[in-house]
């Protein structure tokens, strides 16, 4: 596709669009500066994308995002008000080992095949390996996020390159342009979270 059509299709999405890539900065820098307002900001910009995900029959992302919306509050409360030991600490950043990754990534791509068959099966869904194995891991790496697990940010990266090529084989170039920020930004977060892990 020609840059000038997709500068012109980027500069001609709607507020929805603009709305979701403010709030969905706003959500991974505060989220790689260990700041709960993140997952305030994450709300919106979530409920939103669900909204444009569903009219791009990215079905898997849609439903991807309001979990998203639903583990935000779960993730207010984790980094609020769950303490990690006896001596009422707030939650520390920690990491798993590569034989811990290792499991996570297997059982990652083994969820994902039945996704693709409920997906092919009971769906008007488009582009369905790749929707199924990002959400998959998009939802692992949540669950990282708000455990405070250092690795989601590489997790982040990878699924992210992903996202890049799977929103933009759909025309979605705002949602495409926020995974370039975002990777850009967990990059800037691991690095932060590095520094406080040690």
């Amino acid at each position: 596709m020609d840059i000038i059509i997709i500068i012109e299709q980027f500069w001609a999405q709607t507020w929805i669009e603009w709305t979701i890539l403010v709030t969905s900065i706003f959500y991974i820098v505060l989220a790689a500066r260990e700041n709960i307002w993140c997952w305030f900001f994450g709300i919106i910009s979530c409920s939103l994308w669900g909204y444009v995900s569903f009219n791009a029959n990215l079905v898997a992302d849609g439903w991807l995002q309001v979990f998203y919306v639903a583990i935000s509050f779960w993730g207010i409360y984790e980094w609020k008000f769950q303490k990690k030991s006896a001596k009422d600490k707030e939650l520390e950043i920690s990491q798993l080992s590569l034989i811990q990754h290792a499991g996570i990534i297997a059982l990652g791509v083994l969820i994902s095949f039945p996704l693709v068959y409920i997906l092919q099966k009971y769906s008007f869904a488009e582009a369905i390996y790749l929707d199924s194995l990002t959400t998959v891991f998009a939802v692992i790496a949540t669950f990282m996020v708000a455990r405070k697990i250092i690795e989601n940010w590489l997790y982040w990266m990878v699924i992210d390159l992903i996202y890049i090529y799977l929103y933009g084989s759909r025309g979605l170039w705002m949602l495409a342009v926020i995974m370039v920020i975002y990777i850009v930004i967990a990059g800037f977060g691991y690095f932060n979270w590095k520094k406080e892990l040690k």
